[in-house]
């Protein structure tokens, strides 16, 4: 246990007070419930500072389906074709504005085929060399679809006009000539925990890939929690883009599953490609059911999740021996550093009373995930919880 001076200990309960919430008599674990019923599980009611969804179990996924099943209903597919498919599918092409949006198993297989298909043949396709094509596919896209990847800015979440210049030039100089046929832009980037592309970076990127003729395909796996935080649309994103990806588990919370979306000619046939690939489930409706059903209201719910963490950032920032840094043209992560506390001990008293935290680093920093759970409480609760388990 975490020894604190009668002075700390008189500071850290002064700050409660000012939060407006006496720590004595806190217990966030029954004042987080009277948010929850209304935005996931009612039987879940833990605040996950960690991850981008809600994190449920196979129990709660279980009752949520049965209760989808009860109370509106759910027609199945038949391998992908029709029923709850067909209505997230439509649901998704309207709010990406786009013509046609089709399921596939997993973000891997909808960015290989959106690149396979915009590609048209063996060709050159652009990437970001942080990006989960490249890092995280198992050379699926080189191996399979005969694509070379050609990897840009190390370590950065962006690459600029000039480095994809660099590669067009090497690429017309070669003795072989290659084309480059389509640009990948990945936002935000997991590998560089929630860093953006640049806004202004990407604008010259597009410019230069119409010019060129060269087609593009976003990786918005984590659109939806970068729109929550630049205040930019979704379809704003998304409109100068032929093809889109966009996770179906992140934060949708379903089990599995990812929705590319682009124009009717390259898309409305694709479903043969994707069996081809292995990826024609005997039934996507498991899946479908659940992420529809977070698809509609979560900007609104998780723009409040936003501003609750907001509020416990600047709660924390008054606490001594409390760091939180932001990530530069961050999202939904940032680093959370306890400097006078055992931080195992810390989330272990933390998750006793409801609050999970990711395992924290040797020198005491949690990274912090923001996601709709944080709607079961309050920013000033969160704080106040903090404070009075750092003095315990």
């Amino acid at each position: 246990m975490t020894t604190v001076d009668r002075r700390r200990f008189l500071e850290l309960g002064a700050l409660g007070g000012a939060l407006g919430v006496g720590i004595p008599e806190l217990a966030l674990g029954n004042q987080a419930g009277r948010a929850a019923g209304s935005v996931t599980d009612a039987d879940d009611r833990r605040v996950y500072l960690t991850g981008d969804g809600l994190s449920l179990t196979p129990g709660q996924y279980g009752r949520l389906l049965t209760r989808l099943v009860e109370e509106r209903g759910i027609a199945p597919d038949n391998y992908i074709l029709g029923g709850v498919v067909d209505e997230l599918e439509t649901q998704f092409a309207r709010i990406l504005g786009k013509e046609r949006a089709v399921f596939m198993p997993t973000g891997t297989l909808a960015n290989q085929l959106a690149i396979r298909a915009l590609a048209g043949g063996s060709s050159r396709a652009v990437v970001q060399a942080e990006s989960h094509l490249y890092m995280d596919s198992g050379d699926c896209v080189q191996t399979l679809s005969n694509i070379t990847l050609m990897p840009l800015a190390p370590g950065r979440a962006t690459f600029t006009v000039d480095d994809l210049q660099r590669v067009l030039n090497e690429t017309r100089g070669g003795r072989v000539v290659p084309r480059v046929s389509v640009i990948q832009i990945e936002t935000p980037v997991r590998r560089k925990l929630g860093e953006a592309f640049g806004a202004m970076h990407m604008a010259l990127v597009v410019a230069a890939a119409r010019r060129e003729g060269i087609r593009l395909h976003l990786d918005g796996a984590r659109l939806f929690l970068e729109a929550g935080y630049t205040g930019r649309s979704v379809t704003e994103y998304t409109a100068p883009f032929d093809t889109v990806y966009v996770s179906l588990y992140k934060y949708f919370n379903a089990a599995g599953g990812a929705i590319l979306a682009g124009p009717r000619a390259l898309l409305d046939d694709i479903y043969h490609t994707r069996r081809m690939y292995g990826g024609a489930l005997n039934q996507a409706w498991p899946y479908a059911a659940v992420a529809l059903h977070y698809l509609n209201g979560f900007s609104e719910r998780f723009a409040r999740a936003i501003k609750v963490s907001d509020d416990l950032i600047r709660a924390l920032d008054r606490v001594d021996g409390v760091a939180v840094e932001r990530i530069p043209s961050g999202t939904n992560l940032f680093r959370l550093r306890v400097m006078r506390t055992n931080a195992p001990e810390l989330q272990k008293r933390l998750e006793a009373r409801g609050i999970v935290l990711a395992n924290p680093t040797a020198d005491g920093t949690f990274l912090v995930g923001v996601n709709e759970s944080w709607n079961r409480t309050t920013g000033a609760e969160l704080a106040a919880a903090f404070v009075r388990e750092m003095a315990a």
